[in-house]
């Protein structure tokens, strides 16, 4: 019995009901030209595009067939393996094959390095064509294969093994850097990874080199076919830059490990060890490439971040498409027409957001006519931009400009809104002002929305006539990037307000989480916790960069990097709000309110050190007490895990899932400690789960 053969029955025996088995259809398309007959492999799970193509042992099987069919068929000159609409694959099957621990996870990594090396290996051009999104096995599937193509509009391709705890394991930690060079593979293997997942566009992905071609529209397809039968008549020559595998290549290294250690500080072993499989690839051969591949993922399958990490990887894939605690979707009332009050730059971004996901009339509102005109200027430019990018078309961008206007008086354009959101001063006695002038133009049904980052909404309902329409719709900056949105329940919001609220949050793609009523909610109260401690440290003598130092690995960016990109003042709005509600636990420091009160917006200068200005603002105390990273890190924590306690005891979430989903897509917490409250267990801080 074959090494494969004994592979496959291993796969059969470890595969899982759980697996949505995606097919690979096999069809004989007649190229032109002359160019012979392809055998074209659709993979295809029977689901819309919502419900991605992924790879279990039964997938695999599946695929192994169709190529070996192929390779076995006379007529078939070449192979290309392409998916369903705007779906190439998304990898793995984390679910399904997690559960048979570390056997099956050396059973599907060594079957997957097997069936996916018969595109290069099997005596056949091979072709990938990457009609849409790309991820993990998705793209090492195409990887594998002698040429590529890629939709220019797909939407995400891209290695993110090392966020979820893992490494790319079927061919992508040696093929990328002896592809497109060791540096650009750092990028793409580790540096978009840690940087809260970030993957490239088909046309990055073309730029970056790797696919040797790039076709837009529907017709992608033939396009690429065309494309293929050239390629075999030999009338397109693919070149591809020569890979230094000298000192370019150790720089690489070098500049991979340093990224890993900053950003993680040592603490992510998926990170470690993906450095250490590019700079073996450098002189490793294939089979020792994948042979490592292999003893890696074996390897990271035992640790606590993995697991951590499909608890994580769970919460956004399950959790946060069916919020807990939200209202039956059918009490959502229909929204045909937003409001927004206020024009300044978080106005219009929730604007531009409304306009482009929603597509209805959205309607700017402020004092004054240059207020509303700047706003109104500021989406239309934005739909400029989109536009030159090739993100939209020409006839979308005339149609949601037409769609975004502006004007003074409330009582003209809003007296039609079904959804009314406010984004004004962070100041109560304001926002009660503007929902008490709204109230008097809206319908009885209209939803009043706040963005407010910490206020409570049950205070600002309660000298309406109405308070049961009003409700929590708290954004993060940058709007059109960052996923969460909380959803807050006054004590009188009603489930037909809340119903729209998750409604309306769903059609806008954001990830949605139920926040009854409590200063700040959850991100900003746990941060207003975080930066607190952190600041009580540094006052009491403790240096700025030691206590920026602690906490790689913990938070995605050192606290007081973190506080420059917030912005100081605003940071200190939310401790003083928090200070007010619990002032026995939230501190504020002096220091900060001397930075805030000399207008500095950072700590830390363009060179990258720290502000001599914010330096003199620190004011070292008379007996210092100074402690070492791994002091300030426990110490932070322990109040964090005291105040994620007293969260869930108030019933602030559901469950502590909520917590950590709002940590990693609120505030950028990493897949591989699990958010937070699974890094607090890993530290013996408390028990959540």
């Amino acid at each position: 019995m074959s090494d494969l053969t004994k592979l496959l029955t291993r796969a059969q025996e470890i595969s899982s009901d759980a697996e949505r088995v995606t097919e690979a259809h096999l069809r004989k398309v007649t190229l032109p030209h002359g160019a012979g007959v392809l055998g074209l492999i659709t993979l295809d799970n029977g689901e819309d595009h919502t419900k991605p193509n992924t790879f279990g042992p039964r997938s695999l099987i599946a695929l192994n067939t169709a190529i070996d069919a192929a390779l076995a068929d006379d007529e078939i000159r070449a192979i290309g393996v392409t998916g369903k609409p705007f779906i190439l694959a998304a990898g793995a099957d984390l679910t399904s094959i997690a559960g048979g621990g570390s056997d099956a996870v050396r059973v599907v990594a060594e079957l997957g390095h097997a069936v996916f090396r018969k595109l290069r290996d099997g005596g056949k051009t091979s072709f990938g064509f990457i009609n849409g999104l790309a991820l993990g096995g998705g793209l090492e599937v195409a990887l594998h294969c002698d040429y590529r193509t890629v939709m220019d509009s797909a939407p995400a391709l891209g290695l993110p093994e090392v966020m979820l705890g893992l490494v790319p394991g079927w061919g992508g930690a040696y093929l990328v850097p002896h592809l497109i060079g060791a540096d650009k593979a750092v990028t793409v293997i580790l540096e978009n990874p840690l940087n809260n997942g970030k993957t490239l566009g088909g046309q990055a992905a073309f730029e970056m080199g790797l696919a040797d071609a790039v076709f837009s529209g529907v017709d992608y397809l033939e396009q690429s076919l065309l494309w293929a039968a050239s390629v075999l008549t030999g009338d397109v020559v693919v070149e591809r830059a020569e890979v230094d595998k000298g000192e370019g290549w150790d720089a690489a290294v070098a500049r991979a490990a340093q990224l890993a250690e900053t950003r993680t500080g040592g603490a992510s072993p998926a990170a470690k060890k993906v450095v250490e499989l590019i700079a073996g690839a450098r002189t490793a051969t294939r089979d020792e490439g994948f042979a490592a591949e292999d003893d890696a993922l074996e390897a990271m399958s035992r640790t606590p971040e993995l697991l951590a990490s499909l608890y994580a990887f769970d919460l956004v894939q399950k959790r946060a498409k069916r919020p807990a605690g939200a209202p039956d979707r059918s009490l959502a009332r229909p929204v045909t027409k937003v409001g927004i009050v206020g024009a300044g730059l978080m106005a219009s971004q929730l604007a531009l957001l409304f306009v482009r996901r929603l597509e209805v009339p959205v309607v700017l509102t402020d004092l004054d006519q240059e207020r509303v005109d700047k706003g109104v200027a500021y989406v239309h430019g934005e739909i400029d931009k989109l536009l030159a990018k090739g993100r939209i078309n020409h006839d979308k961008a005339n149609r949601h400009k037409a769609l975004v206007s502006g004007a003074i008086d409330k009582a003209e354009v809003f007296a039609d809104a079904d959804f009314v959101i406010e984004a004004v001063f962070e100041e109560m006695s304001v926002k009660k002002s503007v929902f008490a002038d709204v109230e008097k133009v809206v319908s009885p049904t209209c939803i009043l929305a706040t963005n407010t980052s910490s206020l409570s909404i049950t205070e600002m309902a309660a000298d309406l006539e109405h308070p049961e329409r009003v409700v929590g719709f708290h954004f993060f900056n940058p709007v059109a990037v960052m996923p969460l949105l909380e959803i807050v329940k006054g004590e009188r919001t009603d489930d037909a307000t809340l119903a729209t609220a998750f409604g309306t949050g769903k059609a806008l793609k954001k990830t949605t989480i139920l926040v009854n009523d409590s200063p700040s909610f959850i991100v900003n109260r746990l941060l207003g916790r975080f930066m607190g401690e952190v600041g009580r440290i540094v006052d009491e003598g403790t240096p700025v960069t030691v206590a920026d130092a602690a906490f790689a690995g913990v938070a995605p960016m050192p606290p007081f990097v973190l506080l420059s990109l917030v912005g100081p003042a605003i940071a200190l709005h939310n401790n003083e709000t928090l200070h007010g509600a619990f002032p026995d636990r939230f501190y504020v420091s002096p220091a900060l309110e001397r930075v805030v009160a000399a207008r500095k917006s950072s700590y830390y200068g363009p060179d990258g050190a720290l502000d001599p200005e914010v330096v003199t603002l620190l004011e070292t105390p008379s007996s210092p007490v100074v402690l070492e990273p791994a002091e300030v890190r426990t110490r932070v924590l322990t109040g964090l895990a005291d105040e994620a306690r007293r969260m869930l005891d108030e019933g602030v979430v559901v469950a502590a899932e909520d917590l950590d989903l709002a940590m990693i897509t609120g505030a950028g917490f990493s897949f591989w400690n699990g958010g937070l409250t699974m890094l607090l267990e890993r530290e013996g801080l408390g028990k959540f789960h």
